[in-house]
């Protein structure tokens, strides 16, 4: 529903006065100024009538560039790559109704992997909220499951503040999405502008320094474990605590693993990492959570791809010490002995800086038993995957050729979901952190390119490769356009085996094989289609052409590059462990089928 010329008129003539020091600005210039001054660099979105005023803004002005994507869902999934990459609050902006509906699956995605973002939805005018207007739809309602927090700004006096509280809820305690749902006519409305260079919320105090009572209890049950180990999740990564990560894994010298939202937390080159842990973990990551005396667990949530079956994880007593800034996540599957709130980077330094004061060591003996309990455990080398006859790409030789060839470079991977995502994480050994850029809570496909393009807007001067499969491309393949016009080079390594791999698989173990529209038997010439949005496309189908075509692509530094490697279709992705089991119950190969 527009706004009538009675209602701009009397807009108009209802503004406050201002002075030099609070200009009077429009609804959608207060946007623009906030986001300024929040720091926003970067902003991706897709106009529409609810948010032409905000448009008409951002022509305006040159510090803040816009990205215009080919569907809302991109620009959620693109901004969120961004903020994963960077650790900034990513930003993105749609129109009200189907513009606020598309959104929802990239803001749910956000929300599952605690990434900070602000959403700003375009909303029907004001007095039209409520009456079916065109392109209305309740946006605060329909994301209110899935966001940290939103507002409804019914008032253009209150925009200012409520962007301030956006930003801070996004960034701070737990991040996650916000959204900001502006009617059309507050982005028209003037008032005085004054952005707050603080603001506190009375119901919103998210603690960052923990206990030390308890902290000192994490320090006694470490120092007496005969079986210790050190579980990280994403919380490691989204605080910025790595480096404490490491220093303490270093100075106690225990067995460390990372769950799939965590890697490169801790180097995965180094001995002490045991690899990913939980349903496609190795061996000796998910044997050594199940039968460790004492496990601390870092910003992560004991989720069930981590330790399968609660029950079968109960079986085997242990103490845990459970550290993260959400205690609503504390003792949420898994009931824990030692809780610890607060932020994970302060709760380390503490627990570092006791460790050095207290002069104690570990049991050496103890641990010298332990690790060699872990040395039998590896020699399983359940990462091994037969090359077969040599006349057929094996996906993971892909993802692992990539790493040898990209891993003392500045590089960062993004995946879709599916077998794909778990062979990037199993083969591609992540040193850093945030160099791995995926869907883990929400397991969302299509997110590949549109993360892509974020990251690579963030780091240009960096190599950007998405892992992907013919079925998720797809889903947000249009994006293809964008990186075109914005220049965002990236490399996609599509492992093309034609089915639905993982629901393949599923239906291999679960379902006696009945492939039910699991196979992909209408895919597009990929090379072609990449070549139709102006970039470079390659087909790949002999082992011996792997390398050579990472290497062209990376050559071709400029341009976006679409390599189409048909792999094994019967391939699957090991270890694995099924629903409902434990996880040291785990399918080790084929011949486990």
């Amino acid at each position: 529903m527009e706004i009538s010329k009675a209602e701009i008129a009397s807009a108009a003539a209802a503004v406050q006065h201002a002075d030099d020091k609070h200009p009077e600005l429009m609804g959608a210039e207060i946007l623009v100024r906030g986001l300024q001054l929040e720091n926003v660099k970067h902003i991706w979105g897709y106009p529409g009538g609810a948010v032409l005023y905000i448009y008409d803004a951002f022509y305006k002005q040159d510090t803040i560039q816009h990205v215009l994507v080919r569907h809302e869902q991109a620009a959620v999934h693109a901004a969120d790559g961004y903020a994963r990459a960077t650790g900034e609050v990513g930003v993105a902006l749609v129109t009200s109704g189907p513009g606020v509906t598309n959104a929802v699956t990239g803001i749910a995605t956000a929300y599952m992997d605690s990434i900070p973002m602000v959403i700003i939805t375009g909303q029907v005018p004001t007095h039209a909220i409520g009456l079916d207007a065109f392109q209305e739809c309740d946006a605060v309602g329909i994301t209110r499951p899935i966001v940290k927090h939103n507002f409804l700004v019914k008032d253009v006096r209150d925009l200012a503040v409520t962007l301030k509280k956006a930003f801070h809820i996004a960034r701070t305690g737990r991040p996650g999405p916000v959204v900001v749902d502006i009617p059309k006519d507050v982005s028209f409305k003037k008032c005085a502008f004054h952005y707050p260079d603080t603001v506190e919320m009375r119901s919103y105090n998210p603690v960052r320094k923990g206990h030390s009572g308890q902290i000192r209890k994490a320090l006694q049950l470490l120092l007496a474990a005969k079986r210790p180990y050190i579980y990280t999740g994403g919380g490691v990564l989204l605080s910025n605590a790595s480096e404490e990560l490491r220093t303490l894994v270093n100075m106690l010298g225990y067995p460390c693993t990372n769950t799939l939202m965590g890697l490169g937390a801790y180097p995965a080159s180094d001995p002490k990492f045991l690899g990913m842990l939980g349903m496609h973990g190795t061996v000796e990551a998910n044997n050594a959570m199940q039968h460790c005396d004492v496990l601390l667990a870092v910003g992560a949530r004991f989720d069930d791809r981590v330790i399968g079956n609660p029950k079968h994880f109960a079986q085997n007593e242990r103490k845990i010490i459970h550290i993260d800034i959400d205690p609503s996540s504390i003792s949420k599957r898994v009931k824990v002995d030692v809780p610890i709130v607060g932020d994970v980077k302060d709760v380390l330094t503490e627990l570092i800086a006791m460790i050095r004061e207290s002069g104690l060591k570990p049991d050496a003996n103890a641990l010298g038993g332990w690790w060699d309990t872990i040395a039998g455990w590896r020699q399983r080398d359940c990462m091994k995957y037969s090359l077969g006859s040599g006349d057929v790409i094996k996906p993971q030789y892909v993802v692992e050729t990539l790493w040898n060839m990209t891993k003392d470079a500045d590089t960062y991977i993004t995946s879709d979901v599916g077998q794909h995502q778990m062979w990037a994480a199993q083969y591609y050994k992540f040193d850093e952190p945030r160099r791995w850029i995926n869907s883990g809570g929400l397991g969302t496909m299509g997110v590949g390119i549109p993360y892509a393009m974020g990251v690579k807007l963030a780091k240009p001067d960096s190599e950007v490769f998405c892992v992907t499969g013919e079925g998720s491309v797809q889903m947000c393949i249009q994006e293809l356009s964008t990186c075109l016009q914005y220049n965002t080079p990236i490399k996609i390594v599509a492992l093309n085996n034609r089915y639905l791999g993982m629901v393949r698989q599923w239906q291999q173990v679960e379902y006696a094989g009945r492939y039910s529209s699991s196979y992909m038997d209408a895919l597009p010439d990929f090379v072609k289609l990449a070549e139709a949005y102006g970039h470079v496309g390659m087909l790949i189908e002999r082992p011996e052409d792997v390398e050579p075509a990472l290497r062209e692509a990376r050559r071709l530094k400029d341009r976006t590059v679409f390599m189409d490697f048909r792999t094994d279709p019967t391939e699957n992705v090991f270890p694995m462990v099924q629903a409902g089991k434990g996880i040291t119950e785990m399918l080790l190969g084929s011949e486990d089928l």
